[in-house]
Protein backbone atom coordinates (compact mmCIF):
# COMPACT_ATOMS: atom_id res chain seq x y z
CA UNK A 1 0.00 0.00 0.00
CA UNK A 2 1.32 3.44 -0.94
CA UNK A 3 2.23 6.03 1.65
CA UNK A 4 0.80 9.54 1.96
CA UNK A 5 2.27 12.84 0.80
CA UNK A 6 1.87 15.69 3.29
CA UNK A 7 2.19 19.27 2.02
CA UNK A 8 3.92 20.95 4.97
CA UNK A 9 3.87 24.76 5.30
CA UNK A 10 6.65 26.62 7.05
CA UNK A 11 7.02 30.20 8.33
CA UNK A 12 7.44 32.97 5.76
CA UNK A 13 9.80 35.16 7.81
CA UNK A 14 12.99 33.85 9.43
CA UNK A 15 12.21 35.75 12.63
CA UNK A 16 9.04 33.78 13.26
CA UNK A 17 8.79 31.02 15.84
CA UNK A 18 7.50 27.90 14.08
CA UNK A 19 4.69 27.12 16.49
CA UNK A 20 3.49 30.70 16.65
CA UNK A 21 2.70 30.37 12.94
CA UNK A 22 1.80 26.72 12.37
CA UNK A 23 -1.03 24.86 14.13
CA UNK A 24 0.01 22.35 16.78
CA UNK A 25 -1.76 19.58 14.83
CA UNK A 26 1.07 19.68 12.26
CA UNK A 27 3.63 18.59 14.85
CA UNK A 28 2.39 14.99 15.13
CA UNK A 29 2.55 14.49 11.37
CA UNK A 30 6.00 16.05 11.07
CA UNK A 31 7.26 13.81 13.88
CA UNK A 32 6.01 10.72 12.01
CA UNK A 33 8.02 11.34 8.83
CA UNK A 34 11.59 10.46 7.92
CA UNK A 35 11.47 11.25 4.18
CA UNK A 36 11.17 14.81 2.84
CA UNK A 37 10.92 16.21 -0.69
CA UNK A 38 12.13 19.79 -0.37
CA UNK A 39 12.98 22.90 -2.34
CA UNK A 40 16.24 23.36 -0.46
CA UNK A 41 17.80 20.83 1.92
CA UNK A 42 19.57 23.40 4.07
CA UNK A 43 16.40 25.47 4.58
CA UNK A 44 14.32 22.36 5.30
CA UNK A 45 16.80 21.04 7.88
CA UNK A 46 16.85 24.44 9.60
CA UNK A 47 13.03 24.59 9.64
CA UNK A 48 12.64 21.09 11.10
CA UNK A 49 15.34 21.81 13.68
CA UNK A 50 13.56 25.02 14.77
CA UNK A 51 10.32 23.05 14.95
CA UNK A 52 11.95 20.70 17.46
CA UNK A 53 10.81 17.49 15.81
CA UNK A 54 11.44 14.27 17.71
CA UNK A 55 13.70 12.54 15.20
CA UNK A 56 17.33 13.53 14.82
CA UNK A 57 17.85 15.62 11.70
CA UNK A 58 20.77 13.44 10.57
CA UNK A 59 18.47 10.41 10.54
CA UNK A 60 16.12 11.99 7.99
CA UNK A 61 16.33 11.58 4.21
CA UNK A 62 16.00 14.64 1.96
CA UNK A 63 15.69 14.96 -1.82
CA UNK A 64 15.52 18.29 -3.63
CA UNK A 65 12.71 19.28 -6.00
CA UNK A 66 13.18 22.80 -7.35
CA UNK A 67 13.69 24.84 -10.52
CA UNK A 68 16.80 22.81 -11.30
CA UNK A 69 14.82 19.54 -11.39
CA UNK A 70 14.15 19.07 -15.09
CA UNK A 71 14.09 15.29 -15.47
CA UNK A 72 10.81 13.41 -15.11
CA UNK A 73 12.87 10.37 -14.13
CA UNK A 74 14.22 12.27 -11.12
CA UNK A 75 10.68 13.04 -9.98
CA UNK A 76 9.67 9.42 -10.48
CA UNK A 77 12.61 8.34 -8.31
CA UNK A 78 11.46 10.76 -5.60
CA UNK A 79 8.00 9.20 -5.62
CA UNK A 80 9.20 5.58 -5.59
CA UNK A 81 9.59 5.35 -1.76
CA UNK A 82 6.01 6.61 -1.38
CA UNK A 83 4.71 4.00 -3.81
CA UNK A 84 6.53 1.40 -1.72
CA UNK A 85 4.64 2.51 1.41
CA UNK A 86 6.74 5.29 2.90
CA UNK A 87 5.02 8.62 3.64
CA UNK A 88 6.71 11.88 2.70
CA UNK A 89 6.57 15.56 3.56
CA UNK A 90 6.90 18.25 0.87
CA UNK A 91 8.47 21.53 2.08
CA UNK A 92 9.24 24.76 0.22
CA UNK A 93 11.65 27.44 1.43
CA UNK A 94 8.82 29.63 2.75
CA UNK A 95 5.05 29.40 3.06
CA UNK A 96 3.06 26.60 1.47
CA UNK A 97 4.53 24.16 -1.06
CA UNK A 98 2.91 23.80 -4.46
CA UNK A 99 1.52 27.36 -4.56
CA UNK A 100 3.95 29.77 -6.23
CA UNK A 101 6.61 27.31 -5.05
CA UNK A 102 7.87 23.90 -6.18
CA UNK A 103 5.87 20.82 -5.27
CA UNK A 104 3.17 20.63 -7.93
CA UNK A 105 5.18 18.23 -10.14
CA UNK A 106 5.51 15.53 -7.48
CA UNK A 107 1.86 15.98 -6.50
CA UNK A 108 0.68 15.68 -10.11
CA UNK A 109 2.63 12.43 -10.52
CA UNK A 110 1.34 11.13 -7.19
CA UNK A 111 -2.26 11.71 -8.29
CA UNK A 112 -1.65 9.62 -11.40
CA UNK A 113 -0.62 6.77 -9.11
CA UNK A 114 -3.56 7.22 -6.75
CA UNK A 115 -1.43 8.44 -3.85
CA UNK A 116 -3.24 10.35 -1.11
CA UNK A 117 -2.24 14.03 -0.80
CA UNK A 118 -2.86 15.87 2.48
CA UNK A 119 -2.39 19.67 2.57
CA UNK A 120 -1.62 20.96 6.07
CA UNK A 121 -2.62 24.38 7.37
CA UNK A 122 -0.08 27.19 7.29
CA UNK A 123 0.75 30.69 6.00
CA UNK A 124 0.36 31.49 2.30
CA UNK A 125 1.72 34.94 1.47
CA UNK A 126 -0.58 35.23 -1.56
CA UNK A 127 -3.75 34.59 0.45
CA UNK A 128 -2.58 36.72 3.38
CA UNK A 129 -1.93 39.67 1.07
CA UNK A 130 -5.35 39.28 -0.54
CA UNK A 131 -6.97 39.18 2.89
CA UNK A 132 -5.34 42.48 3.85
CA UNK A 133 -5.38 44.27 0.49
CA UNK A 134 -8.98 45.35 0.04
CA UNK A 135 -8.71 44.14 -3.56
CA UNK A 136 -11.24 41.76 -5.15
CA UNK A 137 -11.03 38.56 -3.14
CA UNK A 138 -13.79 36.98 -5.26
CA UNK A 139 -11.62 36.91 -8.38
CA UNK A 140 -7.84 37.12 -8.47
CA UNK A 141 -4.91 35.65 -10.39
CA UNK A 142 -1.28 35.03 -9.52
CA UNK A 143 1.06 35.90 -12.41
CA UNK A 144 4.48 35.13 -10.96
CA UNK A 145 7.35 37.26 -12.26
CA UNK A 146 6.90 39.91 -14.93
CA UNK A 147 9.37 40.30 -17.84
CA UNK A 148 12.56 42.12 -16.86
CA UNK A 149 13.34 43.95 -20.09
CA UNK A 150 11.48 46.75 -21.85
CA UNK A 151 9.22 47.07 -23.73
CA UNK A 152 7.98 43.60 -22.69
CA UNK A 153 7.64 44.64 -19.04
CA UNK A 154 5.48 47.70 -19.73
CA UNK A 155 3.31 45.67 -22.13
CA UNK A 156 2.80 43.02 -19.46
CA UNK A 157 1.85 45.67 -16.89
CA UNK A 158 -0.70 47.25 -19.24
CA UNK A 159 -2.07 43.76 -19.92
CA UNK A 160 -2.61 43.20 -16.20
CA UNK A 161 -4.27 46.59 -15.95
CA UNK A 162 -6.71 45.63 -18.74
CA UNK A 163 -7.61 42.39 -16.97
CA UNK A 164 -8.07 44.18 -13.66
CA UNK A 165 -10.27 46.80 -15.32
CA UNK A 166 -12.29 44.72 -17.76
CA UNK A 167 -12.67 41.53 -15.72
CA UNK A 168 -12.64 43.14 -12.26
CA UNK A 169 -9.96 40.59 -11.36
CA UNK A 170 -7.13 41.43 -8.93
CA UNK A 171 -3.71 40.73 -10.48
CA UNK A 172 -0.95 39.47 -8.19
CA UNK A 173 2.75 39.36 -9.12
CA UNK A 174 6.21 39.36 -7.57
CA UNK A 175 9.75 40.48 -8.31
CA UNK A 176 13.26 39.58 -7.18
CA UNK A 177 13.75 41.69 -4.01
CA UNK A 178 16.73 43.62 -5.41
CA UNK A 179 14.57 44.81 -8.34
CA UNK A 180 11.55 45.89 -6.27
CA UNK A 181 12.21 49.62 -6.43
CA UNK A 182 12.75 49.59 -10.17
CA UNK A 183 9.50 47.66 -10.70
CA UNK A 184 7.59 50.04 -8.43
CA UNK A 185 8.85 53.03 -10.41
CA UNK A 186 7.81 51.36 -13.67
CA UNK A 187 4.34 50.65 -12.26
CA UNK A 188 3.87 54.27 -11.24
CA UNK A 189 5.05 55.44 -14.64
CA UNK A 190 2.97 52.96 -16.67
CA UNK A 191 -0.35 52.53 -14.87
CA UNK A 192 -3.38 54.82 -14.96
CA UNK A 193 -3.71 57.17 -11.96
CA UNK A 194 -6.91 55.56 -10.64
CA UNK A 195 -5.60 51.99 -10.61
CA UNK A 196 -5.09 50.69 -7.08
CA UNK A 197 -1.76 49.09 -6.21
CA UNK A 198 -1.13 47.00 -3.11
CA UNK A 199 2.45 46.72 -1.89
CA UNK A 200 2.94 43.96 0.67
CA UNK A 201 6.40 43.49 2.14
CA UNK A 202 7.88 41.08 4.73
CA UNK A 203 4.56 39.36 5.39
CA UNK A 204 4.18 38.23 9.06
CA UNK A 205 7.53 39.78 10.08
CA UNK A 206 7.66 42.51 12.77
CA UNK A 207 8.40 45.13 10.07
CA UNK A 208 5.55 43.99 7.81
CA UNK A 209 4.21 46.57 5.35
CA UNK A 210 0.84 46.20 3.58
CA UNK A 211 -0.52 49.32 1.88
CA UNK A 212 -3.09 49.83 -0.89
CA UNK A 213 -3.22 53.20 -2.66
CA UNK A 214 -4.12 54.54 -6.06
CA UNK A 215 -1.23 55.09 -8.47
CA UNK A 216 -1.93 58.80 -8.14
CA UNK A 217 -1.42 58.54 -4.38
CA UNK A 218 1.71 56.42 -4.74
CA UNK A 219 3.19 59.02 -7.09
CA UNK A 220 2.72 61.66 -4.40
CA UNK A 221 4.03 59.56 -1.49
CA UNK A 222 7.04 58.12 -3.32
CA UNK A 223 8.76 54.76 -3.23
CA UNK A 224 8.21 52.76 -0.03
CA UNK A 225 11.15 50.99 1.62
CA UNK A 226 10.91 47.71 -0.27
CA UNK A 227 14.34 47.23 -1.81
CA UNK A 228 15.83 43.81 -1.02
CA UNK A 229 12.73 42.82 0.97
CA UNK A 230 10.34 40.01 -0.15
CA UNK A 231 7.38 41.85 -1.68
CA UNK A 232 4.09 41.00 -3.39
CA UNK A 233 2.25 43.46 -5.65
CA UNK A 234 -1.48 43.46 -6.43
CA UNK A 235 -3.28 45.52 -9.08
CA UNK A 236 -6.99 46.30 -8.87
CA UNK A 237 -9.57 48.98 -9.43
Amino acid sequence: MAGTIYMIPCPIADSESVWEVLPEANRKIMNSLDYFIVENVRSARRFLSKAGIERKIDELEFVELNEHTTSQRDIERMLRPVLEGRSAGVISEAGVPGVADPGADIVALAHRHGVRIVPLVGPSSILMVMMASGQNGQSFAFNGYLPIKEPERSRAIKGLERRATEERQAQIFIEAPYRNTKLFETLCRTLSPKVRLTVACDITAPNELISTRSIEEWRRSGVPEIEKRPTIFVLGI
